[in-house]
């Protein structure tokens, strides 16, 4: 594997990076809008934010 492809390999989104493009865009644009689901995604968004940050400062602090 050469090294423009370990790059590359290592910067790719994810589920977890594709789950935050994936929202904004709407599947159909006739589809009328649900609150109920807007709020169910901002929620998880702000789960996987907060998840992320707390492994984040748990990694930081076992190595200090």
């Amino acid at each position: 594997m050469s090294d423009n492809n370990k790059v590359k390999e290592f910067f790719k989104l994810g589920e977890v990076g594709n789950y935050f493009i994936r929202v904004f865009k709407k599947s159909d644009p006739n589809q009328k809008s649900n609150l109920n689901l807007r709020m169910m995604h901002g929620i998880n968004k702000i789960s996987i934010i907060v998840f992320l940050f707390a492994i984040i400062v748990w990694t930081l602090k076992r190595l200090m």
